[in-house]
């Protein structure tokens, strides 16, 4: 199988990888980094392709779904509500 090669991924893990590619599409990445970002994502939520054979695939971790909001928690309640403020001033100017 040469490198590359995405025939040993589940449907699952495809249409979860057009999923993420679309994602970061829409943010404004090129279609090729798009699509190396999303394989990797699957690759660390899965522990790449799982289309082994019957029982032997492995369970999905979300491990990189898991991974986000931990820096907004870190902050202090203050920075927070700074950010908060500067925020909603900005809508409110943009708006008008």
């Amino acid at each position: 199988m040469p490198r590359g090669d995405k025939s040993s991924y589940t449907d699952k893990q495809k249409r979860k990888a057009e999923h993420i590619e679309q994602g970061y599409e829409e943010r404004g990445l090129s279609e090729e980094e798009a699509e190396r970002r999303a394989w990797a994502t699957v690759n660390k939520d899965s522990g790449g392709g799982n289309k082994s054979g019957s029982g032997r695939g492995k369970p999905d971790t979300h491990k990189s779904a898991h991974n986000g909001g931990k820096a907004a928690a870190d902050r202090p309640a203050a920075d927070r509500s700074a950010a908060a403020k500067k925020g909603w001033e900005t809508r409110r100017r943009n708006a008008s």
